[in-house]
């Protein structure tokens, strides 16, 4: 499966794995990308921003985080990474918190997931988890809008070239 695989490279100039998300060709609006670098030059995850609301704010954050993250190490109840993102994004300071989690099975091409759905204490935030074979970790949050199983079918591995610097 193309998208559980390591990229080898020498000298990676973005990710050293594959970011399973939404291409931007097939999703309306902007994209902007951020890679979390770590201080040896590595990458500790790249999240994708959608803009859908014509620059009021991202409507959702997608997050490929690999085991060691940083980002990934958060308190019991405290909301991930990207929601945090997709609330700094919108200017919500407000405090949401995780009020529970659910697994729930759900079909990805042919790859059964166990995804989980987080619940926020901010009703408009949907987030979901769910942990690839490689040991990266894949959120989405989004802002506003249910996150409905349709969504994982638009999922697959984004083109190198778009982590690229240069």
């Amino acid at each position: 499966m193309s998208f559980l695989r390591r990229r080898s490279a020498a000298t990676p100039a973005g990710p050293d794995f594959d970011v399973l998300a939404m291409d931007p060709g097939d999703w309306p609006g902007n994209l902007g990308a951020g890679l979390l670098p770590a201080p040896d030059g590595s990458c500790q995850g790249v999240f994708l921003r959608y803009d859908l609301f014509g620059g009021r704010g991202p409507a959702m954050i997608i997050g490929n985080l690999p085991e060691g993250s940083p980002a990934r190490e958060v308190e019991e109840d405290q909301v991930p990474f990207e929601v945090a993102q997709l609330l700094a994004a919108l200017d919500n300071d407000e405090p949401v918190t995780v009020l529970e989690t659910e697994d729930t099975p759900v079909m990805h091409q042919d790859n059964l997931l166990i995804v989980k759905r987080i619940k926020c204490s901010e009703s408009r935030v949907s987030c979901v988890q769910f942990d690839r074979s490689d040991g990266v970790l894949v959120t989405i949050a989004s802002w506003d809008r249910p996150i409905t199983d349709d969504l994982y079918a638009l999922l697959k591995p984004l083109p190198a070239e778009l982590f690229q610097q240069g």
